[in-house]
This record gives structure tokens, C-alpha cells and sequence, in this order.
């Protein structure tokens, strides 16, 4: 990835929230377009709902200027009746409203979560390694939770109240147009705070929403089985409280300080009100009493001054509630508008009857641009995701300092070139941060070549559909991962249609069945989280029963036998020879065997191949392999190596 893409995927999120602008309100409101009946069901119900809410004032006139004073007992029951039925037609129009409202709400936002995680699902791995899945969860959680409540509440309200506002204005006109002028004399004092509090609290609402962010990201990240692990051993549970506290406090005081200014709003809309109900009263008041009204009207003037004044003054707190929701919309959106590093082309083709010759052809690779240093020589799949943290400069390109008092490398891979023939094992070796685990992303798509090209019987592997190249190809690697489910489940995340007894012969053979018949709910035990519940070697056993269960045409693994006891390896090292058969099998080898039995090796270093051929001939060049083999492999009986 080029630095330009990089630029957008690390945006700043401490920026401060611009202007709402009509294309982001176009935006959001276009995700209303598929849920047009609901929307106007809902607009339906509003109206008449707001209907009603203007007959009781007027039973109230009718009551104190009429019927009391002519004592009509017939009117008065009519009266009366008509009381009891316009709040229940209201609470069934609610009803509607309300049914209606969250059809509409709830499908905008199923829309949008679904667009979101398959957006995602497309990002490539370099998206997820240098993104904090904290961050991805706040995403989904809070900020969807923040559209939804603008989409089934905020929205409403607005409608709900603007009607409301319009048709009571219009009523208070008809009745007494010199009244009508001083209710609406105070609204400035409605809207001028409203404006610059928006202001603020949108501000507020976007930095409370990044501190949430970093508060899930350090739960997840130190609360997960393996964080959790490695705050134990080093022991830094005082540290990681600190930290989540100093989070939390700042949570805790923008909170406070969004509920201050959010009640002086409220103490301003109430002096506002008040201003207007005392000049109502003041001068309806003088009205009657030189005979120019009639009391039923103040009366009826003052219940409509709370239909009034409320949704003023709810349309207020709604304008704050809208812009403040609306940066939950744009945090949303800066995830829907990254770009796709990695996607099928438009005339993509299908991989069909694959016989599995891999070329590469002068490949270059480069994990990051020259702002974010490559970090191979850490091994652990989770701390590669980590930013390096000890950069130096080296000729004005940033690099990192490894394990070993190595320097990584801004390139992984540079000007790589060999064949694999179908149905040929080849072994991959070499020094730790040589390039080895890059090679077997690469052949699946988890990243492109920065340059060069790579086929796959003589089909690029960008001209072809990613879900077919998936289906051609089964991993296994070190870190193994396995779903909070039942061990049923995992396996068949290869292939959902397989029967019980496909289920026991890839078991079987990864030599796996017998403890998982010996468990009490056998292939119905659930593993933890990650798979915590298994040993090592039970779950490296169980990932490959999953590949073995895909049988793919193109075998991937990262020695995969490498956490096995002897007697365990040495069955699935027969279990694996048979699955090797005609099948194009790629090994990063840390055993000598593998490596015997490869029909070529590939020696890495620096990112480039440096060697290649069979052990013997490699052997008599005297060259890296030949190092590699006294030091690490010489004198290998079974036991396991770590060479990356």
C-alpha cells in the first residue's frame, strides 16, 4: 500500500467536528429512501396525533363560555366524552407512531451495520494490524447505537414537533391574533441559545465518543485471554488500572461537563417560557377584564402556550440531540469511506479445476509506508498489530530495532522470483524476519504485491474472484484461532456441509478423535475463548482437521506440528504425507523432515531468495542453508525448531 492509501485509513480521531454540511444530511437521509411506507406511516400518525392535541383547549373554551354558563347538561356530557376519547385515540395513534417509527429507525440502522461489516470484511489485513479493535467495536457499538438514536427518536421528535408548532400557531391565530403576536414575540430568546449550545455540545459529543474509543480499546485489548495473560505474568495490573482509570476519569468529567451545559440550556428555555406565559397571562388578563375576551379564551390561550412553548423548546434540545448525533453518522461514514485496497477486479473470473502451479514473478512487498515501519521480526500475529514504539531514523526512513538487535526492514519482500509445479512440496527457510510468513499471506490475498505479480496456473491472482481463491486454499498456521464455540462449529467453519462422519475422519487423521471422544459432550464442547480450554497441540490437532476437512488444492502451512508432542507429530506427519499428494503444499519449515521431504527449498533473507533447491544440493553450496542446518537443524531427532 502506497502512502497515500495509508493517509486514509489512519485518520485523525482527534479532529474536531466541522460544519453539517447539506451533503451529510443528504447522506444520512438517503439510507430513509428503502423504508418509504413505514416513514410515511409514521408522518401519517404524527399529523393526526397532532389534530387531537388541539380539540381540548377548545372543549375547555367551549366549557367555561357556554356550557357552564347556559347550563347544558347534554353539551357538557358530550364535553366530557369527548375528554376521554382524544387521549385514547392519541395513545393509539402513538402506538402506530411508535410501531412505525422503529420499522423505520431499526431497518435504517440494520442497513447500515450491514453495510459497515461487509465494507469491512473487504478491508485488507493491513487495515485490521494497525487498527485497535477496540476501536472497531466503539464503532459498531456506540457510534451505530448513536445513528439509531437519531434515525428512531430524534427524527420523530423533530416531525412530531414541528406539526405540533405549526397547527397550534395556526389555531392561536384564528382564535386571538393580538395574544398569538406575543407568544411568538419571545422565540428569539428560544433560538439563540439553541444555536451556540448545539455548537458546544457537538464538540463535546465527538470528544466523549473518541474517549469511549480508547476506553473499549484498552478493555478489549487487556481483558482478552491473551491480554489478560500478558498482564499477569509481567505483572502490571496496578499500570493497566491506572491507565483504564485516567481513561475513565476523563470520561467521567466530560460527562459532567456536557450535563452542566446542557441544564444551563434548560435554565434558559424555562426563563424564556416564563417570560412568554406572563405576558400571555398579563395582557389576556386585561383583556377580559375590559371585556374585549372572554375567560374561556385565556383559558384555552394558556393550555395551547404548553403545546406551544414545549416543542419550541423540545425542538431546541432536538437540534442539539440531531448535531450531536450526526457525528456518530460521520464516524460511521469515515469507516464506510475508506477505500478497498484489495478487490475483485470487474471481469474477476472464477478459479475452476485449479492444478495448483504457483508463480511468483520479481514480487516486491512492503508491509507499511515510510511513516510506519515493517515489524516482521516480531512473530506473534498480536504484536505485529502493535505500533512500534522504539523508532529510529535510518536515512529518513523510520525503522525498528528487533528482538535480536536487528534492524526490520521497510521492504519485506524485494524482487522475489520461483515456481512451485502442481503437487510439489516446498519448504520455506531462513532466518527469523526473512520474509517467510509474507510468502503465504500473499498466495491467498490477505495482501497484494507492492509490485511483480503472482499466478496461479497462469491466472494473476488479482484477475480472479477472492472467494474462489479462498476456496483453493487451506492455512494453517502457528497462532491458531478458534471461535467461542463448540468444537463442531470450528470444524465446520471449513465446510458447513459435512456429515458427522466427514467430521470423525478428518479428526482422525489430524489424530484429534480420540480426545475429542473421550471429552464428555465430545464434538459439542465448547473450546473458550480463542480456544483457551485446548492445549497447544490439541488446538494446532484441531485447526488441522479443519483444513483437512476444506481439502483444498493448495496447502499453507506454518509448520503446523510445530506445538505437538513427538508421538503426536509423528502421527500427523503421517496423517499429513497422503493429504500432500497432488496437492501444491507451501511449509514454512522448522523440521528437518519437512524439509527432507520438500521437493525444492526456498532459503530467505533480507526479503530475498538467496538459495534454492534439495537439501543435498544446498548442503554442498556451503552457503545460509548450510548454516542454518548445523546450527538449527543438525542433530534434529523430531524435536521442534523455531526458525521464524
Amino acid at each position: 500500500m502506497h502512502g497515500g492509501m495509508w493517509s486514509f485509513i489512519t485518520f485523525d480521531e482527534s479532529k474536531k467536528a466541522g460544519k453539517i454540511d447539506r451533503a451529510l444530511l443528504i447522506r444520512v437521509f438517503s439510507y430513509a429512501k428503502p423504508h418509504l411506507f413505514p416513514i410515511a406511516m409514521l408522518l401519517i400518525a404524527i399529523v393526526f396525533s397532532a389534530l387531537l392535541g388541539l380539540i381540548p383547549p377548545l372543549i375547555y373554551q367551549s366549557l367555561i363560555d357556554t356550557v357552564l354558563p347556559e347550563k347544558n347538561l347534554a353539551a357538557l356530557n358530550l364535553l366530557a366524552l369527548g375528554l376521554f376519547l382524544v387521549p385514547l385515540l392519541t395513545g393509539l395513534l402513538g402506538v402506530v407512531q411508535r410501531h412505525y417509527g422503529a420499522r423505520a429507525g431499526e431497518g435504517v440502522i440494520y442497513d447500515l451495520r450491514e453495510e459497515m461489516y461487509g465494507h469491512l470484511q473487504q478491508m485488507s489485513m493491513r487495515f485490521f494490524t494497525n487498527t485497535k479493535s477496540g476501536e472497531i467495536i466503539s464503532r459498531f457499538n456506540s457510534d451505530v447505537v448513536g445513528a439509531q438514536s437519531a434515525i428512531t427518536g430524534t427524527i420523530p421528535d423533530i416531525v412530531t414537533n414541528v406539526v405540533t408548532l405549526v397547527s397550534t400557531l395556526a389555531v392561536m391565530i384564528v382564535i386571538e391574533w393580538r395574544l398569538a403576536l406575543l407568544a411568538v414575540i419571545v422565540l428569539p430568546l428560544f433560538i439563540l441559545p439553541a444555536r451556540r449550545v448545539g455548537r458546544t455540545l457537538r464538540g463535546i459529543r465527538r470528544e466523549a465518543m473518541d474517549l469511549q474509543a480508547d476506553m473499549s480499546n484498552q478493555v478489549s485489548e487487556t481483558l482478552s485471554v491473551n491480554g489478560a495473560l500478558l498482564v499477569k505474568t509481567f505483572g502490571r495490573q496496578p499500570r493497566e488500572l491506572t491507565r483504564y482509570l485516567e481513561i475513565a476519569g476523563k470520561v467521567r468529567d466530560i460527562g459532567i461537563k456536557r450535563a452542566q451545559v446542557g441544564q444551563l440550556f434548560f435554565m434558559a428555555l424555562g426563563l424564556a417560557s416564563a417570560i412568554g406565559t406572563a405576558l400571555i397571562y398579563w395582557s389576556g388578563g386585561y383583556l377580559v377584564i375590559i371585556g374585549a375576551m372572554s375567560a374561556g379564551t385565556i383559558v384555552a390561550f394558556a393550555a395551547y402556550l404548553t403545546r406551544l412553548y414545549g416543542p419550541i423548546s423540545s425542538l431546541s434540545n432536538v437540534h442539539i440531540e440531531f448535531t450531536s448525533s450526526l457525528v456518530s453518522f460521520e464516524r460511521v461514514f469515515e469507516y464506510l469511506d475508506l477505500p478497498i485496497e484489495i478487490q475483485d477486479a470487474p471481469d474477476a473470473k472464477k478459479l475452476a479445476q485449479v492444478q495448483g502451479k504457483l508463480v511468483f514473478d520479481h514480487v516486491d512487498f512492503q508491509y507499511a509506508d515510510n511513516r510506519q515501519p515493517v515489524a516482521e521480526t516480531l512473530t506473534d500475529p498480536e504484536l505485529k498489530m502493535l505500533p512500534p514504539t522504539n523508532g529510529a531514523q535510518a536515512n529518513g526512513v523510520d525503522v525498528v530495532v528487533g528482538a535480536l538487535g536487528g534492524v526490520t526492514r521497510t521492504h519485506a519482500l524485494n524482487d522475489v522470483s520461483f515456481v512451485i509445479e502442481p503437487g510439489q512440496l516446498v519448504a520455506l527457510v531462513g532466518p527469523s524476519g526473512a520474509g517467510k510468513t509474507t510468502i503465504t499471506y500473499l498466495l491467498p490475498r490477505l495482501y497484494d504485491p507492492t509490485g511483480g505479480s503472482i499466478a496461479i496456473d497462469g491466472h494473476d491472482l488479482r484477475s480472479v474472484t477472492q472467494q474462489s481463491l479462498a476456496l483453493q486454499i487451506g492455512m494453517v498456521t502457528q497462532e491458531t484461532y478458534l471461535f467461542h464455540d463448540t468444537i463442531r462449529a470450528n470444524l465446520l467453519y471449513a465446510r458447513p456441509d459435512a456429515t458427522d462422519a466427514d467430521l470423525d475422519a478428518a479428526c482422525r487423521a489430524a489424530n484429534i478423535y480420540s480426545m475429542i471422544a473421550g471429552l464428555p459432550n465430545g464434538y459439542d464442547t465448547v473450546v473458550g475463548e480463542r480456544g483457551y480450554r485446548l492445549s497447544g497441540g490439541e488446538k494446532q490437532r484441531l485447526a488441522i482437521a479443519r483444513v483437512i476437512l476444506k481439502d483444498p488444492r493448495i496447502l499453507v502451512l506454518d509448520e503446523a506440528t510445530s506445538h505437538l508432542d513427538s508421538q503426536s507429530e509423528a502421527l500427523i506427519q503421517a496423517a499429513l504425507e497422503p493429504l500432500f499428494e497432488g496437492r501444491t503444499s507451501v511449509v514454512i519449515a522448522h523440521r528437518l523432515s519437512t524439509v527432507l521431504a520438500a521437493d525444492n527449498i526456498l532459503v530467505l533473507d533480507q526479503g530475498k531468495i538467496v538459495e534454492q533447491g534439495t537439501h543435498e544440493a544446498l548442503l554442498a553450496r556451503k552457503g545460509l542453508y548450510a548454516e542454518l542446518y548445523e546450527t538449527q537443524f543438525q542433530g534434529q531427532s523430531g524435536q521442534v525448531i523455531a526458525l521464524s
